[in-house]
């Protein structure tokens, strides 16, 4: 059955990466990490960016700080929290003004709606449950504009007690929400269970309603999809589904499902065709290898190994695709002769406002060199600024700033009880004058990032405003310990932007100096373009 496209709906995106996200094992955003992430949600087109618990947390709160200095484009900043403590009153309860604190324009508190949880943990009366949940509600709403209720374990809740799970929805809507999330959080229902008790809320509740799943049976995208079906307008979730257990509903899936397969207009072409881009960018800030057999944007999804697919696809690549991979920003791949790619170099080139023309041989040499580097465990989602320059370096266009003549880094531990002192020495020739100076730092690589900068600050003073941002690790090489191959990405920053580079090495000295380079060559490249 074919399902036609029901303009007058409207969705609405509501991203939660930067708060159920960071709940996943082994995820830890900085600050910076999630403003980074931030913008390019908002690139992307998402409507709502949920930027944590400010009442949790001193780093939720910086960022809800730091963001205010940005001016986003579509996105709007939403913090969370929960209801108000058992007999305290709304207007003196910690979390509710941390909350009003964080100064956002949207705010989302969940509260309990399976009575288990009111009686196991909360341990009070259903009835105080659901008078918190409504002074809780109508507090927030007389000081936000816009005010959202997640109501957790709701389809687990309704399973138990239904009457009692939608009598928590109605003080909610008592209250005057923006909207009611239906969630499934230990993400235990199955689609027909979805839908069975949607339309049982739908019959109660007259209040826009929300979805937000959890994907402990892996059942969270398609549950997603039935509440859509079902009229539900308000779709949670994270990118690459990360979240805590399993996951939470991934928005690289249901995005695309959405648009392409029940036709609803979500986004724009240009913005659908970054989401691998930026599946692979919020990867790389996890410090997480991206799921390479992912739906949509993983490196397999629009891949062909089989003879009898590569010949098909060769006359036509409906036969083994069910959409074009350039919607979502992918590519096909036809494994051992690969025979596409050139129209990503084509996109990023016209991004960097490089001349580059697809039967030129420079663009077959910048795709072959940049399939090389990968083979050796680059990766550029991240580390835009090493992508640039790799394309300006293969064009010629690449002015060299600085030459190095050689560097020596010590490192001595003196007492047990104290940290190791680094000092790196270092010798550049600019312009035919060589510069020899030394700088101690917290580590060899900060060392060294002190000493390349004391060195060339007498030559390039802008690079007083650069400071290094963030460093990562990545071990590449299984089964090697110590030896292993590694891949290091530094996000540096100025008082105008940030970006990332890259470094890949056996000697993490070596990789780190890569991505240290890099990034010194962008800032006084960007600084150049912005003169001119």
């Amino acid at each position: 059955m074919s399902i036609k496209k029901r303009p007058e709906r409207k969705i609405v995106f509501y991203d939660t990466t930067l708060r159920d996200g960071t709940q996943a094992e082994d995820i830890s955003f900085s600050v910076e990490d999630k403003v980074r992430i931030a913008l390019r949600l908002d690139e992307l087109g998402i409507d709502y960016i949920e930027g944590g618990w400010p009442g949790s947390n001193p780093k939720d709160m910086a960022f809800f700080r730091e963001i205010r200095n940005y001016s986003l484009k579509k996105s709007t900043i939403a913090a969370f929290g929960s209801t108000a403590k058992a007999r305290t009153a709304p207007e003196a309860d910690a979390n509710l003004k941390a909350l009003l604190g964080a100064k956002t324009r949207a705010v989302t508190i969940f509260g309990k709606s399976w009575d288990i949880h009111v009686r196991d943990a909360l341990r009070i009366s259903l009835e105080q449950n659901v008078a918190m949940i409504r002074d809780s509600l109508k507090f927030l709403k007389t000081a936000v504009p816009e005010v959202y209720y997640d109501a957790e374990h709701f389809f687990d809740g309704f399973k138990g007690n239904p009457e009692y799970a939608l009598g928590t929805l109605q003080a909610a809507q008592e209250a005057g929400v923006d909207s009611i999330v239906l969630c499934d959080t230990n993400g235990g229902t199955l689609p027909s269970e979805i839908t069975e008790i949607i339309r049982a809320v739908q019959e109660k509740i007259a209040l826009p309603l929300g979805i937000h799943a959890h994907n402990d049976t892996d059942m969270a995208v398609a549950n997603t999809v039935a509440a859509v079906q079902m009229g539900v307008g308000h779709i949670q979730g994270t990118i690459n589904g990360y979240g805590e257990r399993c996951g939470n509903a991934n928005l690289c899936s249901i995005l695309p499902n959405l648009q392409f397969k029940l036709k609803l207009d979500c986004l724009s072409e240009a913005q659908m065709g970054k989401l691998r881009e930026i599946s692979h960018f919020v990867a790389e800030l996890a410090n997480l290898q991206p799921n390479k057999h992912q739906p949509y944007v993983g490196s397999s999804a629009f891949a062909h190994k089989g003879g009898v697919h590569v010949s098909a696809i060769a006359k036509n690549p409906q036969t083994y695709e069910h959409i074009p991979p350039e919607k979502v920003g992918n590519h096909r791949r036809v494994l051992v002769s690969d025979l596409a790619g050139k129209s990503n170099i084509l996109q990023k080139a016209a991004e960097y406002q490089i001349d580059l023309h697809p039967k030129d041989p420079l663009t077959h040499e910048i795709l072959n060199t940049l399939k090389e580097l990968e083979n050796q465990g680059y990766q550029y989602e991240g580390a835009e600024a090493s992508f640039e320059l790799l394309m300006k370096k293969a064009l010629g266009a690449q002015k060299r700033y600085f030459e190095l003549i050689g560097f020596r880094i010590l490192s001595e531990k003196l007492r047990e009880d104290r940290a190791p002192v680094s000092e790196a020495t270092i010798m550049i020739k600019v312009g035919g004058k060589v510069e020899h100076t030394a700088a101690t730092g917290n580590g060899p690589v900060n060392a060294l990032d002190n000493a390349i900068r004391k060195a060339l600050e007498k030559f390039y003073p802008q690079l007083t405003d650069m400071e290094l941002v963030d460093y990562k690790v990545r071990v590449l090489s299984a089964g090697k310990g110590t030896a292993s191959k590694v891949r290091v990405l530094i996000e540096s920053g100025d008082h105008q932007d940030k970006w990332g580079t890259v470094g890949v090495s056996e000697n993490i000295i070596e990789a780190s100096w890569q991505a240290l380079v890099d990034s010194i060559n962008y800032k006084l490249l960007k600084d150049e373009k912005a003169k001119k």
